[in-house]
């Protein structure tokens, strides 16, 4: 159902300018063989039936001489027989196609190079470079006015994260938004092609954001992404309330009705005003800057079997366990020191990204992602 990246035919992968140069030489090499092999045709078959003491011409001759005359040389050595009224007409004819094909290809090449074609793809392929390097990141699909608050949000709490948008323009301006809290890494391809994935990355992902404008545009989203990479977390934005179930069947670990959190937060606005404004103040205060997070223990994190207080998170860390999930799924408030902590239980704590980001680190092995400007 789904093609594979490397099955795809070289030109096709190509990005439009790429592909825009590649028709151009590929047009002058086929110009140059064409126009060779009417020489050699003339030289073969016409030249000694009407002139015998001339001679045919060799594949060598004819191809030197479109070559000087494509590049307007004009060195005066002309092949014999070019007297002859058929290699006139045939020499003027590819004259004339001489002058078009010139222009093409210059044309060409100077959107190439000197309207920066060529830096345009210095920096993709150095931005693709940084892709690769990526692990256990998340690809945010859709920098819409829903995906660049996630996107900005992932970056300040320090996750390995990308973005995919097939609109340039978006790309380039949310990267200067964002420039502050580092170098936004992006790929400029339509997130519904397997192609576009693979280049993200989404074999080594950690998760996927369906952030698209249409709901029937993120089911399909999510049901590729999750045939690509079974062990994904995707988080799918829903218009539709109907659609949500929908998106589970298709693979979705969360759904997220855009709609249903806008009206929750009206009302919220309207019945209890400070626990919102606290909440932003979380969220948006640049002084004071706090998370709530949740993290796992797991067998990399060396706090299986040890009690709270003797893990030091308040102290060396400075983060507040708010609440504790067990491995049966409850919850257990305000934990004191001697709880002790096993695999699978997961950790709700508030603090600063940064000491947030770091004990993340020791507990899942996902790397903090310092701002690069």
């Amino acid at each position: 159902m789904f093609q594979n990246y490397f099955l795809v035919p070289f030109f096709v992968r190509l990005s439009p300018v790429s592909r825009q140069l590649v028709k151009a030489v590929g047009t002058l090499l086929l110009f140059i063989l064409l126009g060779t092999l009417g020489f050699w045709l003339l030289g073969r078959f016409y030249v000694p039936s009407a002139a015998p003491h001339l001679g045919a011409w060799s594949v060598l001759d004819c191809l030197y001489m479109v070559l000087i005359t494509i590049s307007t040389a004009g060195y005066g050595e002309i092949l014999p027989g070019m007297h002859l009224l058929p290699v006139r007409i045939y020499t003027s004819v590819f004259l004339f196609a001489t002058i078009g094909m010139t222009v093409y290809f210059a044309a060409t090449m100077t959107t190439f190079f000197v309207e920066g074609a060529f830096s345009q793809i210095s920096k993709r392929r150095k931005m693709q470079k940084r892709i690769d390097a990526l692990d256990r990141h998340i690809i945010v699909c859709g920098l819409g006015n829903t995906g660049i608050h996630v996107v900005k949000e992932l970056m300040v709490t320090r996750w390995p994260v990308m973005v995919v948008d097939k609109e340039l323009e978006i790309l380039k301006k949310s990267a200067e938004e964002l420039a502050e809290l580092g170098q936004l890494i992006w790929l400029h391809g339509d997130a519904l092609e397997d192609k576009t994935l693979e280049q993200a990355g989404i074999g080594r992902a950690y998760g996927v954001v369906c952030s698209l404008p249409s709901d029937k545009d993120n089911v399909f989203l999510t049901l590729t992404a999750r045939q690509m990479n079974p062990a994904l977390r995707i988080v799918s934005r829903a218009i539709d309330t109907h659609t949500a179930a929908r998106m589970k069947i298709a693979g979705a670990d969360s759904v997220v009705s855009t709609n249903f959190i806008g009206g929750m937060r009206l009302a919220s606005e309207m019945v209890r005003p400070h626990v919102t404004q606290f909440l932003d103040l979380m969220l948006r205060d640049k002084e004071k800057n706090l998370r709530v997070e949740e993290l796992e223990v797991t067998p990399v994190s060396g706090l299986d079997g040890m009690r709270l207080g003797d893990a030091r998170l308040r102290e060396e860390r400075h983060l507040l366990v708010l609440a504790v999930k067990t491995t049966d799924g409850g919850y257990e408030y305000g934990p004191g020191a001697d709880y002790v902590l096993h695999i699978g239980v997961v950790l709700l704590v508030m603090g600063d990204p940064d000491s947030v980001a770091r004990l993340r680190a020791r507990m899942t092995g996902i790397p903090v992602v310092r701002p690069e400007k």
